[in-house]
């Protein structure tokens, strides 16, 4: 079945909200939710949402300048003074949209400061700020008319002209998206969606590694699909390790102790208790991520142990459960009194800095496609995310996505001679246990081959194995009904190869890719 909309928004965290909020007016919206909608990263981030607020101590200079350091000056300029300059204005829609951030008793927002920023510049709602943009969100759209939300569908392939019988390859000139192919989990029946305008915003691809702090629906799906329709994808070498993720095995997706923890004063310490951080950075507990993380897998490595502490303890109680609520509560759960002892803490897949090439419009290399959220990389995070700029960057993308899209709304038409999807196969999958199964072996492979430490024959081996998984899944795909299991397993492929090809072609140690073969000269943690 065919079915029209003005535009169709792939994904529904807050760059896929927060973009069908901004053109809904002007024609109707679907809004793609592979599962629920409370169920997506935005939910789970803690921290919170960077912005320069309070001018008598902060600039954009300053938050400009912390970005491009944390991005290892990787990052592009003129998307961080976009997002730094755009991101008070969005903060403001944040709010008249419902989202309540913390305040002071004076009304001015209650700020932190976490890991490589010079000044508190963090709003958050406690430690809890995803889950409250997302709310917001959600009771802003389930109210709008002009927005239809279809849960439970799952989008396996943007429309190009391949699917007019176009030969379409990567150097081919105005590749063009007319929607996209969409599943209904609920009937089994797989729709053509045609759009005038199509956002992807499917958010990260944490499952594709074994431990993540990303939710089971982040498998990297809007990547594959723009690469797949030979869109171009930039630097997913970058793939940042959260410091700190909750040690308790058993977990997944793994809880998060907020990178706002460390800015609160929270100290990391080996397991006798001795700190560390002075031995890595002169910033200490307050270093960027990639840094960290290091630091703690090396400190992990040195001391054969499989976690290390990070201590509140001599912080105020009171002080400590007003301000992470959740975190004393999870932990509490698990036996631990974190104003009593440290919480054991590992390094975990947290975020993806690179994704679909975006312009400062938002637009991908394919017209009429635009992107935002964890699954772009608008360069605004180079090497390495700055904490509390992923929500932020999405809202102003989102907003730049829309102020260029709506006025070419009018000139935009339908392909109407698309074809309906063909499903080839004949059967349900005989073998459905292999792709659970696939599925984790491709996170072992990524998470032994494609870590927080890389080398040259860990990335070759990853690319044999993965590559047999490819041709596996690509022949049982062919011949099996299609459904989201087998879907997200290509995905995941796709994501993982194109991680460890372009982590293959960096021939550097930059950011948040430490390649012992090319071991940085001026920083970097030796003897790994």
């Amino acid at each position: 079945m065919q079915k029209k909309y003005d535009f169709l928004v792939i994904g529904t965290g807050i760059a896929g909200m927060s973009f069908a909020l901004k053109v809904a007016h002007a024609g109707k919206v679907a809004l793609i939710c592979k599962s629920e909608l409370q169920e997506a990263n935005t939910d789970l981030a803690q921290g919170g949402i960077s912005s320069v607020t309070n001018l008598k101590v902060d600039n954009f200079e300053k938050h400009i300048h912390d970005t491009m350091v944390a991005g290892d000056w990787l990052s592009d300029p003129k998307a961080v003074e976009l997002v730094v300059k755009n991101a008070p204005e969005q903060i403001q829609q944040l709010v008249q949209w419902g989202v309540d951030f913390d305040r002071t008793e004076d009304g001015t927002f209650d700020l932190h400061r976490e890991g490589g920023h010079s000044e508190f510049r963090i709003l958050h709602h406690a430690d809890n700020t995803g889950h409250a943009i997302q709310t917001a969100l959600i009771q802003a759209v389930k109210k709008h008319p002009n927005i239809d939300v279809l849960e439970h569908h799952f989008a396996i392939e943007i429309l190009t002209q391949h699917h007019l019988g176009v030969e379409v390859t990567r150097r081919t000139p105005d590749i063009e998206c007319y929607g996209a192919y969409v599943l209904d989990e609920a009937t089994g029946a797989i729709d053509t969606f045609l759009a005038k305008v199509t956002m992807m915003a499917t958010g990260g691809i944490g499952q594709v590694y074994l431990t993540t702090t990303n939710p089971p629906i982040a498998t990297g799906d809007g990547v594959a699909m723009v690469y797949r329709a030979k869109g171009t994808v930039k630097d997913m070498e970058f793939v940042q390790f959260h410091p700190t993720a909750l040690y308790h095995p058993g977990d997944h997706p793994n809880f998060l102790i907020t990178e706002a923890m460390r800015g609160y004063g929270g100290i990391l310490k080996t397991l006798d208790g001795k700190e560390f951080m002075q031995k890595y950075d002169p910033r200490l507990s307050l270093a960027p991520r990639d840094i960290t993380a290091r630091a703690i897998f090396n400190e992990m490595k040195l001391n054969n142990c499989d976690h290390v502490l990070l201590d509140v303890t001599h912080k105020d109680p009171e002080e400590t459960k007003h301000h992470f609520p959740n975190i004393y509560k999870k932990c509490l759960s698990i036996g631990i009194d974190i104003t009593k002892e440290p919480i054991p803490v590992v390094p975990c897949h947290h975020y993806m800095c690179g994704g679909i090439k975006v312009d400062y419009n938002g637009q991908s290399s394919i017209n009429r496609l635009y992107a935002a959220g964890e699954c772009s990389c608008t360069g605004l995070h180079g090497g390495n995310r700055l904490a509390s700029n992923s929500l932020i960057e999405a809202v102003v993308y989102a907003d730049l996505a829309a102020k260029h899209s709506l006025p070419r709304l009018g000139e935009l038409t339908y392909r109407t001679d698309i074809p309906a999807w063909k499903d080839t196969g004949s059967v349900p999958h005989e073998e459905l246990f292999l792709i659970s199964d696939s599925k984790t072996e491709v996170q072992q492979i990524m998470q032994t081959y494609v870590g927080i430490v890389r080398s040259n024959l860990r990335l070759k081996r990853a690319w044999t194995r993965l590559d047999n998984l490819y041709e596996e899944t690509e022949k049982l795909f062919l011949r099996s009904r299609v459904d989201k299991d087998i879907c997200e397993l290509r995905n995941m492929i796709n994501t993982g190869y194109l991680i460890m090809r372009q982590a293959m072609e960096r021939k550097e140690s930059r950011g948040l890719h430490y390649s012992i073969d090319y071991p940085p000269a001026d920083r970097g943690i030796q003897g790994f």
